[in-house]
């Protein structure tokens, strides 16, 4: 059910995706096509907000803030995942695995060597402070319009 404080959070976890993805794009390669790496995390930033934050909307301020900080980690987690999926799929298409295990192992294989990429100090402090506001947000929307 549709609600302010879902779309609330969804829109602010979106936002703090598309913040976190231009922090993250100068940390790879110069040569590195990005394609739609900023779109792919927005939606499934909004996705999270919508799902995660949204609906734990209105158990307190306390609650707020740990939701926001999961929802920034669920929004790594799935981020990664998805976009190593997308490298694999890539890679993949130019025939540089062998044989489909393979290929399932590559995406843990890029999501690690992606998250070690990005564990900088700046991008783990706007992840964290950036889910904590917008949890408090999501819980201000919850109590103004239910």
């Amino acid at each position: 059910m549709p609600d302010a404080a879902k779309l609330v959070g969804g829109l602010g976890i979106a936002i703090l995706a598309f913040i976190v993805s231009g922090m993250i794009m100068p940390l790879f390669e110069e040569d590195m096509n990005f394609g739609y790496f900023t779109h792919v995390n927005v939606v499934v930033g909004f996705l999270v907000g919508w799902i995660v934050m949204g609906s734990r909307a209105g158990r307190g301020i306390v609650s707020a803030v740990n939701v926001g900080l999961t929802s920034s980690v669920v929004l790594v987690f799935w981020g990664l995942f998805i976009q190593s999926c997308n490298e694999m799929t890539r890679l993949a298409m130019r025939n540089r695995y062998d044989g489909p295990f393979e290929a399932l192992t590559a995406i843990f294989e890029i999501s690690a060597e992606w998250a070690l990429l990005m564990a900088t100090v700046p991008i783990w402090a706007t992840l964290l402070i950036g889910g904590a506001i917008v949890g408090f947000a999501t819980e201000f929307a919850w109590r103004t319009w239910r």
